[in-house]
């Protein structure tokens, strides 16, 4: 019955953080649509984006900013966006780490966004990949 996930809505505090966030520390395509709506797309999926105490109706019964956990997997590897978020400032709170995603097991780093959201990025492993144990403990 289900195929895909289109979107999903996350509630900020500060749009303008959140836009400086998701389109140069994560690289994401910002999008204006409707009444100047804003969205950040990827693959084909977006994620639109909702002003606390000015959300779109219909909206989620409680949403709050700083509730969401995503996971993301890059299209780059993992080394490579380790360096890009470290030369952003951005603070990388865990990681790289072995975890097990949606079609198999997955090395992440894990950031917060400016509402403190847990965000995930993540490279695909295959079974018999080892861990790599070459990144630096500066990435870790």
């Amino acid at each position: 019955m289900i195929s895909h996930i289109d979107h999903i809505v996350l509630t900020c505090v500060d749009p303008v953080a959140t836009q400086q966030f998701y389109t140069q520390v994560l690289q994401l395509q910002q999008e204006t649509f409707g009444n100047g709506r804003i969205a950040f797309c990827f693959g084909q999926q977006k994620i639109n984006l909702h002003v606390r105490g000015s959300e779109f109706e219909p909206h989620a019964h409680l949403p709050a900013p700083g509730a969401l956990d995503l996971c993301f997997i890059a299209s780059e590897p993992l080394t490579q966006v380790i360096a890009h978020v470290q030369h952003c400032g951005w603070p990388i709170i865990d990681g790289p780490v072995e975890r097990t995603g949606a079609t198999g097991k997955i090395r992440s780093i894990y950031l917060r966004d400016p509402d403190l959201n847990l965000i995930e990025i993540a490279e695909p492993l295959s079974d018999n990949s080892l861990s790599d144990n070459s990144l630096s403990d500066s990435a870790r």
